[in-house]
């Protein structure tokens, strides 16, 4: 049975965040000669200062470990099972009448997430290759939708010892977004532009500020997620945290089971 839709609350504070993240993207977009720039081990590598720099106090992503035997193989086959798991998959049409939810499909973004909350209250305890908590599919002019890729997800808590044995650190980088202060009622322009104070853009990063600002504070936001892209023929890009094309992951995502928000 498919798990019941995120609350009212929930998804306005999730529009926010979208919302900031978009900027984000555009704003990577600018930075970055091509989309496909080398693996940051952290936020603040791919940033050059001014707004992009608050960036590095909103990130938080694992870093390349040195490849183990064996490494390779597992994600490879990680990233098989995904191509296999996308197949019936590539009419939306069918991810749809299937129990999958395109989450914010009114807000222009360069990618979606088709989310199954069923899969992703699964993926906190359990990690099945054949069932990836979102497909990811950019948008046709035509208003259809092209399948590109699969997002996997882990609950906010887990290590990432946990995270390896899904998917090897030195293959893949699993991230969180971190540190949120949603903006007060009536502030909403403070997630954009170069003084940008709230959201994903915003300078403040802690609790303290942000309740000095009004804001609400979010240590996490959702939980651990990892893209594949498992149809890139250049092994680099598979499992590459800039293939949306704006260099940034947009976590355009749902209020998911094992993603919660705290």
């Amino acid at each position: 049975m498919l798990n019941p839709p995120p609350t009212s609350k929930f998804r306005a504070t999730a529009r926010y965040v979208a919302l900031s993240c978009m900027a984000i993207a555009s704003l990577a977009a600018a930075a970055s000669p091509s989309s496909s720039a080398p693996y940051q081990s952290d936020a603040h590598k791919v940033t050059s200062g001014g707004q992009m720099a608050h960036m590095s106090g909103h990130m938080h992503m694992t870093s390349l470990r040195p490849v183990q035997p064996g490494d390779q193989q597992k994600a490879d086959a990680v990233a098989a099972a995904a191509k296999e798991a996308m197949a019936p998959y590539k009419d939306y049409r069918k991810a749809l009448a299937d129990g999958y939810q395109i989450f914010l499909p009114e807000v222009p973004q360069p990618q979606y997430h088709f989310t199954r909350y069923d899969y992703g209250l699964e993926a906190r305890n359990h990690f099945d290759p054949l069932k990836p908590t979102s497909l990811l599919y950019k948008k046709n002019p035509d208003g259809g939708y092209i399948l590109v890729g699969a997002m996997y997800t882990d609950r906010v808590e887990a290590d990432e010892s946990e995270l390896n044995d899904r998917i090897p650190l030195s293959i893949a980088h699993w991230h969180q977004h971190i540190n949120f202060c949603k903006a007060p009622a009536g502030e909403k322009a403070k997630y954009f532009g170069p003084d940008a104070k709230f959201g994903l853009l915003g300078s403040i990063t802690t609790k303290e500020e942000c309740d000095a600002a009004g804001g609400e504070f979010h240590p996490h936001l959702f939980g651990w997620m990892v893209h594949v892209y498992p149809y890139e023929t250049d092994p680099k890009k598979i499992w590459s945290t800039d293939d949306d094309d704006h260099g940034h992951d947009n976590m355009d995502h749902s209020a998911m089971p094992g993603m919660k928000m705290n």
